[in-house]
């Protein structure tokens, strides 16, 4: 595998039909826009149709001969997941790539319109059930993958069950990172109980996007804006590469499926992608079996899948 792949290394995606959440900006825009360069079909699923349109612009500016398609997602609303899945239904007969790719990070406690705390619920859940939804719709086509964007931050993580929505003790920086080691665990169980889609994880690295400055933003703090400010300016890659690791997992041919792509370079922040290893918790099939029980019953989405076993 190289150490130097980029986007140009992408095979040719014509004929496939992608999903890209939170592809209006940051990771999730740039993963649309070179997957819709290789030739694929590619739905932008955005929380503002406004800003979803300025992306799909965007894109075909690069992408002119894509059909290239912006669709209104909130993965902070079951009822918006259940919608979303029920148009892709009804315009296509089948997908062959997602890519959970939108996310929160180190929000004040807040709660999503189900009532979940907003980063495990948009993160994780929102996720868990938008891909079982689509999951019928993945495994009718041959080499369909799922993407699930983590973080390296989900070393700082630990699964809560005793208070997943964070009601007692929050930290927003202790629920970010559960919420992206509950996406590796999600991606490793859904790769184990799967026979028909391929499941894999990435992470960006410290890559400069708006996700740093909208967290800065909702925390109020002139102290948060000036640290994620300075960070990106000296120490973050550029989001081009931030995205590769995601478009390395979506595209490499003969990839193991639970593989886990983040940069190679120095800690992981930085540098071309490839396979990395996750810290050992994501491993823990025993957290990622329950975890998967208890998002079935929060999200009451189940996926057609048999349970996994040790």
């Amino acid at each position: 595998m190289s150490t130097k792949w980029t986007a140009a290394d992408i095979p040719d995606q014509t004929g496939r039909v992608a999903v890209v959440t939170g592809a209006n900006s940051g990771l999730g825009l740039v993963t649309a826009r070179e997957l819709a360069r290789a030739g694929a079909e590619v739905v932008l699923a955005c929380r503002d149709p406004k800003r979803g349109a300025d992306a799909a612009a965007a894109v075909r500016a690069v992408a002119p001969a894509g059909k290239i398609t912006p669709q209104r997602l909130d993965l902070a609303s079951l009822v918006s997941v259940r919608e979303f899945a029920e148009l892709i239904g009804k315009e296509y007969d089948g997908l062959d790539l997602l890519v959970n790719n939108a996310g929160v990070m180190a929000l004040p406690r807040r709660e999503t319109v189900d009532g979940f705390e907003a980063q495990f619920g948009t993160n994780h859940l929102g996720h868990f059930a938008l891909t079982g939804r689509l999951f019928e719709m993945l495994a009718a086509r041959p080499n369909s993958r799922v993407v699930t964007v983590s973080s390296g931050l989900h070393r700082m993580g630990r699964i809560d069950f005793d208070d997943l929505q964070g009601a007692h003790g929050y930290r927003k920086w202790g629920a970010y990172g559960q919420s992206k080691l509950a996406n590796l665990l999600f991606a490793f169980e859904l790769d184990r109980r799967s026979d028909s889609v391929r499941s894999y994880a990435a992470h960006p690295g410290y890559a400069a996007t708006n996700l740093q400055s909208t967290s800065a933003k909702a925390s109020g703090r002139t102290l948060d804006r000036l640290v994620m400010t300075v960070g990106n300016a000296l120490f973050a890659q550029p989001q081009d590469m931030g995205a590769l690791p995601s478009l390395y997992a979506a595209t490499y041919p003969d990839l193991p499926g639970a593989s886990f792509v983040g940069p190679k370079g120095l800690f992981e922040q930085r540098g071309h992608p490839g396979v990395v290893h996750a810290a050992k918790p994501a491993y823990d099939q025993d957290v990622a079996r329950r975890l998967w029980e208890v998002s079935e019953e929060l999200t009451d989405v189940r996926f057609p899948v048999p349970s996994s076993t040790s």
